[in-house]
């Protein structure tokens, strides 16, 4: 059994090992901020993982999944801003299953309506008509005044869990890296089932999928719709985490954050949206403090040169744009191809 185990699926495991025993350490240290990071890494990791789906195994390049992730989130903070200050009727609530429902009911609804339209076009139609969609969404909350338009709006208690109390720290963690244990069982089921066959088959040759009598259309339907769906629970997962939500979640932004995490882990693995969603947690804060920490040294020549202070953290995301951009042109299949090597 062991000697079926490829070089990624040990690295799979291995890094599910760490992530598992990782807040219990950081709780043992009282370093709290780091088990906040570490839960947002499980979260994207969900996030992404629902992207790779159809991004991996369907070919599907879909630059507005940032909606789905917003949806989501504004399903928890809808419900709890109307249990507090009223109205709505029977959407308000702080119930925590009602909440999850609520999210991945109006993800997957979004997502199979979007879809049916989205998915009749292809290549870079496909891609900007995602992100117009999302664009929408994105611009609708921003006209919200209720909702606190572009300021956002703060969740004031989070979603109640039988057993369960999401604003502690632990709590919130393990619920969301059980989650992402079954997004990952469920993606690799889908992928090696029939369904995903003919998903991956599409991805290669449309054409002669359709000539053997499949219905290509309802398949990437079906597999958006679920991508759909399992993006807006990561959502609901982050706004508990957050304690807050806005428009920026749902940004064409945030959408262009996931395809990073993908990519750069490795496409169509299982592996790589968690190791990307982690390698991209670990850059952005590691970035930030390098470049904090280069900032004295700099600034008395930028003040000298512009007559402003130099705000060195705000452009982290040059060295990662630069960093995607070497993934993509030499390193083959993300990280993961490098874990491969010449065999897997």
């Amino acid at each position: 059994m062991l000697q079926r185990f490829s070089r990624t699926d040990w690295a799979l495991v291995t890094l599910l090992a760490l992530l598992a025993v990782m807040p219990i350490y950081f709780t043992f240290t009282e370093n709290q901020y780091y088990l906040g990071l570490a839960t947002r890494l499980v979260i994207l990791g969900i996030a992404a993982t629902s992207l790779n789906l159809v991004l991996g195994y369907g070919g599907l390049i879909s630059f507005g999944h940032a909606a789905f992730v917003g949806l989501g989130a504004y399903a928890v903070g809808i419900p709890v801003h109307h249990m507090l200050f009223g109205g709505a009727g029977f959407l308000a609530s702080d119930n925590g299953l009602w909440h999850i429902l609520l999210a991945v009911l109006v993800c997957a609804v979004f997502a199979f309506i979007t879809g049916a339209i989205c998915l009749r076009t292809k290549g870079v139609y496909f891609i900007m008509i995602t992100m117009a969609f999302a664009q929408m969404v994105y611009y609708l909350f921003i006209s919200i005044d209720t909702y606190g338009a572009d300021d956002g709006l703060v969740i004031y208690t989070p979603s109640q869990l039988p057993f369960l109390d999401l604003s502690e720290p632990m709590h919130i963690y393990y619920l969301s890296f059980a989650s992402l244990i079954v997004a990952i069982f469920l993606v690799r089921m889908i992928v090696n089932s029939r369904f995903g066959m003919v998903l991956q088959g599409a991805k290669g040759n449309t054409e002669r999928m359709q000539t053997m009598g499949y219905n290509v259309f309802a398949y990437r339907l079906v597999a958006y719709t679920i991508s759909g769906a399992m993006a807006g629970y990561a959502g609901a997962l982050l706004a508990n985490y957050e304690g807050f939500i806005s428009p920026d979640l749902l940004d064409w932004g945030m959408s262009g954050e996931m395809m990073f995490m993908v990519i750069l882990g490795g496409v169509a693995t299982t592996l790589g949206p968690i190791l990307g969603a982690t390698l991209f947690v670990v850059l952005e804060e590691g970035l930030q403090i390098v470049l904090n920490w280069m900032e004295p040294a700099v600034e008395p020549a930028y003040v000298a040169l512009f007559g402003r202070d130099l705000e060195f953290e705000v452009y982290w995301h040059l060295p990662f744009g630069l960093l995607l951009i070497f993934a993509v042109l030499f390193v083959r299949g993300g990280i993961v191809g490098l874990i491969r090597g010449r065999k897997d």
